[in-house]
């Protein structure tokens, strides 16, 4: 996971950490050092013998600021600092690596301020410069996902059933998520209902079924051309008369230009009010991920994200980037064809793949 990010930021870590060891020492240091030239010998060695003429105790107060004043010296000389001309320089080798892995505007924006804030006009230990960057780094990336999160089991234990809608493109693998989450569930003790309500594509209730066969779990259905607000009202009356725990909704793949498809979508909202709306996008599409999941916020208002092919991620900028955009948590991510391949999104790993 995230092998090719993880490559570019630790390029691009290594070619800050070498630019800004290259800066020059700050002027006022250089100034000092000159003063000790032979070109100002003669100067000094007259001004000290005038002040051996003039003998008298220095308080020890005296002494102290005048020692720390050298040792500040000498510490200078261990130092550097970078002016904002320079960090835009620097900058670019880590904004290419970001932009190369599909990470949105908004976040790159983020790193870069956050990542000023620590660089620009301090005085920064040479030896530690890496450990700067890369400490930046981390503190931005766990701030990308300080949302508030949601925990499906935890809900179930006040709402019953525990309605969720499930929305996406075509392709996102959608409906193989949602057969994953009902065997998440199944294995934390939950029961479940698979509702059909994608009418509109072509082997779509065949799949569900396929599904619902596998796990041994009930699925709602009517006829293709059907009333999709219509097959969720009855899916959540049954779940409502047998006890069920939680109702899976599936919908069809809808594209923000197909106004027919939206609505459609909206009425479901409108008629079963799900307690979550999950929209399902494949983390290895970048920013197509996440624009397609503020079209489906601007229409119906997610609750939560799951990225799908997260094991094949190499770039890994949904993951970094869809959240802080979108202001919604990712509750899970798939990681392969099994019915047991979802987890619950952990940023401590995401940090732990970056290698930083």
């Amino acid at each position: 996971m995230f092998k090719f990010l993880k490559e570019k930021l630790k390029n691009a870590i290594s070619s800050i950490t070498k630019k800004v060891e290259n800066i020059p020492i700050e002027e006022k240091v250089q100034e000092v050092i000159i003063e000790k030239t032979p070109e100002k010998k003669e100067k000094v060695v007259k001004e000290k013998q005038k002040k051996k003429a003039e003998v008298k105790e220095i308080p020890e107060k005296e002494i102290k600021e005048k020692k720390g004043f050298f040792e500040k010296i000498r510490e200078k000389v261990q130092t550097t600092s970078i002016n904002e001309n320079d960090f835009e320089e620097i900058f670019y080798d880590l904004e290419v690596a970001l932009l190369e892995n599909n990470t949105a505007v908004e976040v790159i924006e983020k790193i870069k301020r956050d990542l000023k804030e620590v660089l620009v006009d301090k005085p920064i230990e040479r030896k530690k410069i890496k450990t700067i960057i890369q400490d930046s780094l981390r503190n931005t990336i766990e701030d990308l996902f300080k949302v508030q999160g949601v925990d499906i089991i935890k809900l179930t234990k006040t709402k019953k059933p525990l309605t969720i809608l499930f929305v996406g493109v075509n392709g996102s693998g959608k409906t193989s998520t949602i057969a994953k989450v009902a065997n998440f569930l199944k294995k934390n003790n939950l029961t479940s209902v698979l509702i059909a309500a994608d009418t509109f594509r072509a082997g779509s209730i065949q799949q569900l079924e396929e599904w619902g066969s596998r796990l041994n779990i009930k699925v709602i259905k009517h006829d293709y051309g059907s009333d999709p607000a219509a097959v969720a009202f009855d899916g959540k009356k049954y779940a409502e008369a047998h006890k069920i725990d939680v109702v899976l909704i599936d919908t069809a793949g809808r594209q923000h230009s197909n106004v027919n498809l939206i609505e459609e979508m909206k009425k479901i909202v409108r008629v079963v009010k799900p307690d979550l709306k999950i929209f399902v996008g494949e983390s290895i599409v970048g920013n197509d991920a996440i624009t397609q999941s503020e079209e489906f916020d601007n229409a119906i208002e997610l609750d939560g994200i799951i990225l799908t092919k997260s094991d094949i991620d190499e770039k890994g900028g949904a993951s970094l980037s869809i959240s802080y955009v979108t202001k919604k948590p990712i509750i899970f991510l798939t990681t392969g064809q099994e019915l047991k391949d979802i987890e619950y999104f952990d940023k401590e790993k995401i940090i732990k793949n970056l290698g930083i």
